[in-house]
């Protein structure tokens, strides 16, 4: 063999041992398109879309995608993976080097994360973890008069601006759990009180999602005008202060299939929510995103 032959292929598996190399660190680390801060992905139109495939959205079960406060950093969980019952997620923006990195928070998972507006509290349920200056803090409880019965689960509690609470009240056996809130009077939330009959309407109705100036409340349910399983709704508020009518959120974000768990970027650009993409088992559940310009159509309707 000559050797310029051998240089050649010398060069060729350097290329291999290189490509090969960059394929398995993709999925931990990687450059974004410096256009884009959602984790370096093309934002979506009026259509929705899953959001990074391959990245956070894949074949198994993805939910409840939330970013931080400054758009650094985003957080979801996956369950299915081989092995693993569930994994909460971080992704976090590298300045450095422009990359995000992929890194687990907690497995099993510990709750459904969403950040407040300030950005100093991850809610995750009946749990929450506060923002310190080496990042997150140990998980801690939320305690009396938020969690006081037992026989009650709160999936998702989601803060508004004045730190009104916005929660579910799951409960084993009982599809009529209402959702409820609490307000923050001289430093203490008060008793939690049902919203009216305008959002607690239907069966499971789930996951809210308050506006930080609680202008509108995103939730899911059941019911018989929807599209199937549950569906997203919308309830905004009115200018006497009372919530009007959940409105569905329409054909393009609700299928016969199962939504849930819908929420606003806190930039207010986009809407974020989970799908079921597979079988009747949920095995595959997908995280998708569209543009939040749906919000200010229905608030025109």
């Amino acid at each position: 063999m000559k050797k310029p032959d051998v240089i050649l292929i010398l060069v060729m598996v350097l290329c291999l041992q290189a490509c090969n190399s960059k394929k398995q660190n993709s999925k931990d680390s990687y450059s974004p398109n410096i256009e884009s801060p959602y984790l370096g992905q093309k934002p979506p139109g009026l259509t929705p879309i899953p959001f990074a495939p391959g990245l956070v959205s894949t074949e198994i079960y993805e939910y409840d995608g939330a970013f931080a406060h400054d758009m650094k950093a985003f957080y979801f969980v996956r369950r299915g993976e081989k092995n693993i019952k569930s994994t909460f997620y971080e992704y976090k923006y590298d300045e450095t080097n422009g990359s995000w990195k992929k890194s687990v928070l907690a497995s099993p998972w510990i709750g459904r994360p969403v950040i407040s507006p300030d950005g100093t509290t991850m809610h995750l349920g009946t749990r929450y973890l506060k923002k310190t200056k080496s990042g997150w803090s140990k998980i801690q409880n939320l305690e009396s008069p938020i969690v006081s019965n037992d026989s009650m689960y709160i999936m998702r509690l989601s803060e508004s601006a004045n730190s009104t609470y916005y929660f579910d009240t799951y409960k084993e056996g009982d599809s009529t759990f209402p959702i409820r809130y609490s307000r923050l009077i001289n430093g203490k939330h008060e008793e939690p009180r049902a919203l009216p009959k305008a959002i607690n309407t239907g069966t499971f109705l789930s996951h809210p999602f308050i506006a930080p100036d609680e202008s509108y409340l995103l939730f899911d349910a059941k019911r018989e005008n929807g599209y199937g399983d549950s569906d997203i709704y919308i309830s905004f508020k009115q200018k006497d202060g009372t919530w009007g009518n959940g409105i569905n959120l329409g054909d393009k974000i609700n299928t016969n299939a199962w939504e849930a768990s819908a929420s606003i970027t806190p930039d207010g650009k986009y809407l974020f929510f989970s799908r079921n993409v597979g079988s009747d088992d949920y095995e595959n559940v997908d995280i998708f995103w569209v543009d939040a310009q749906i919000i200010e159509t229905l608030k025109l309707q």
